[in-house]
């Protein structure tokens, strides 16, 4: 043998590791292809008694070398840990899903219990999920802590079987007394989109223990995130989800927001390039504002989220004692709005947390925000939707539809064709009754009709002013989610806040702003939600001109209850 040989060989064996239960081959970038290539990896598996972890990532596995390998695990009951990723490459798609049934089967004849399975990066497709199902429906995983399957090119047939899998698992392993308890689930880069999320979903909601969701980059837009949300809100210990690079929207955003609201343990969010938007990121906003008590980490880059929207989140943010990184770069800031986010965070001695604005978007123009709202119209209509009556429910608003609200609903419909004071008079228990915040951009159209209605007639002002305020107070008594989405539709309605789909906005006239300035120095009118308006009204002098002044009212009684 070649002196080169024979170094090139001492250095591959230096880097095999044995010791403290673990068996090492990572990343010595072997060819094993049959029971003579492997014939050193197996005796090393025999001496290893205590065997609890076995690495074989950076290898390529062939068939035989598999069953060969597989003959040596079946003894090996205290079995842990398979690091198994990169395991496959350059082998047919065909060959892979029996070399890991050849192991998986080793591994459930022996009686392991595992505790963690990494199979990333592995392009095995639905048919290599398919040669770990029995794996992970048996005994053997009723243990299974942390699956990572980053990488594999399940697509939509594999998630679902990997979700029927998963599902059966946590049927067996309670029926013994002993549910599943996953707690780390990663299954980025895998084309799951709507189909294969909506079933993982359906898996994670059973499951209720997870800790850690990374489904990066999977081409899931808001049907898939909605399902998606409604199960981590069954997972009261979740503190890492990371959805980066999927598609929200308004309806994902929102429905996101509702499901992270009630969860104290929640570190790091990763919500990047997940197109939030500006009315979604002022829902996440509110959530921020109102919870989330161990937040360490937020990440909203590339979403299309305009200066304002930004500032609501950096307010939100500024005050978690345990933040350590804000990223919303890449974002629709411009020049000026990069500076005042900058000034915001260092005036609350949070600087040094704000990720690079450097790849920031520049103000969108109008015309363009126009033509991405009307593409964009049947995907994600500004209607109520059901992530919005989710929201209002849990904060009890809502009722059946007796024939009395049917009616007051036909009369608000009137009125709001044809508001007139004579109306509004006739009409102002209904209006107070009827107008709920499941009903955003409706409820917003009937308090700006009512603001419409103002004049300085005395009579007529403190009418317009007193209804205006007790429909405002109904719409801001539940939660901060809550109030916040009902105020972002009102500023989609005014023109400050872009959203999507078609909506019809409202010229605003100085009435509006008068009875705003007047609300705003209500009791009921909090700091959050003045601080949420400011951000908006302060930079939106120009679609505000009309004002006459009532904007500058308007802006010097937010600023005061801001300071409070």
């Amino acid at each position: 043998m070649a002196s080169e040989d024979i170094a090139q060989l001492a250095d591959t064996l230096s880097r095999i590791r044995v010791g403290d239960g673990e068996l090492s081959y990572k990343g010595l970038g072997l060819k094993l292809d049959d029971a003579e290539s492997v014939a050193e990896l197996v005796r090393d598996i025999r001496r290893s008694s205590d065997l609890r972890a076995l690495r074989l990532e950076g290898n390529t596995v062939g068939v035989e070398a598999a069953q060969t390998i597989a003959k040596a695990l079946e003894n090996k009951e205290m079995l842990q840990r398979c690091y198994w990723s990169d395991m496959f490459t350059g082998r047919l798609r065909s060959e892979i899903p029996t070399a890991l049934m050849s192991l998986g089967g080793a591994i459930m004849g022996a009686g392991a219990r595992l505790t963690e399975l990494d199979l990333s990066d592995n392009a095995f497709g639905p048919d290599g999920v398919k040669g770990i199902e029995q794996l992970l429906k048996s005994a053997s995983c009723h243990s299974l802590k942390e699956l990572r399957l980053n990488n594999c090119g399940m697509g939509i047939g594999g998630g679902k079987i990997l979700a029927e899998a998963l599902t059966e698992g946590h049927r067996r392993s309670s029926a013994l007394g002993a549910p599943l308890r996953l707690r780390v689930f990663m299954a980025g880069r895998n084309r799951l989109e709507n189909e294969g999320a909506s079933a993982l979903a359906k898996a994670f909601k059973l499951i209720g223990s997870l800790e850690e969701v990374h489904l990066p980059q999977n081409g899931i837009n808001h049907a898939g995130v909605t399902a998606l949300a409604a199960a981590m809100r069954q997972n009261p210990e979740l503190r890492v989800v990371n959805l980066n690079d999927n598609t929200f929207t308004r309806r994902g955003a929102l429905a996101m927001a509702h499901a992270l609201r009630p969860l104290r343990n929640v570190q790091v969010i990763n919500f990047g390039d997940c197109l939030v938007r500006s009315e979604g990121a002022v829902a996440l906003a509110a959530v921020l504002r109102e919870g989330l008590p161990t937040l360490r980490e937020v990440n909203l880059s590339f979403g299309e989220i305009t200066e304002a929207a930004a500032m609501a989140v950096a307010q939100a943010v500024a005050d978690k004692p345990s933040m350590e990184k804000v990223d919303l770069n890449g974002n629709c800031l411009g020049e000026d709005g990069c500076e005042a986010l900058r000034d915001l965070m260092e005036n609350a001695d949070k600087g040094d947390l704000l990720a690079s604005l450097s790849d920031d978007e520049g103000e969108p123009d109008e015309e363009e925000e126009e033509d991405e709202d009307s593409e964009n119209e049947d995907d994600d209509c500004c209607e109520e939707s059901e992530e919005d009556g989710d929201i209002v429910k849990e904060n009890g608003m809502t009722g059946g539809d007796s024939p009395s609200k049917s009616q007051s609903q036909a009369e608000v419909t009137t009125f709001l064709r044809c508001p007139s004071v004579e109306k509004l008079r006739e009409l102002k228990a209904a209006l107070q009754e009827q107008v709920e915040a499941s009903e955003l951009h409706q409820a917003a159209e009937v308090l700006l009709k009512i603001g419409s209605l103002y004049s300085e007639e005395p009579e007529t002002k403190s009418l317009v002013l007193q209804t205006f305020g007790e429909v405002l107070k109904k719409l801001l008594s539940g939660s901060v989610l809550q109030s916040f989405c009902f105020l972002s539709a009102l500023l989609v309605m005014m023109g400050l806040l872009k959203g999507e789909g078609k909506v019809r906005k409202a010229c605003v006239v100085p009435g509006h702003l008068l009875c705003l300035e007047h609300a705003v120095q209500q009791d009921f009118f909090s700091q959050p939600h003045a601080s949420l308006l400011f951000c908006f009204t302060s930079r939106s002098r120009e679609t505000l001109a009309s004002g006459s002044g009532a904007s500058e009212k308007l802006n010097a009684a937010l600023e005061k209850k801001c300071k409070r």
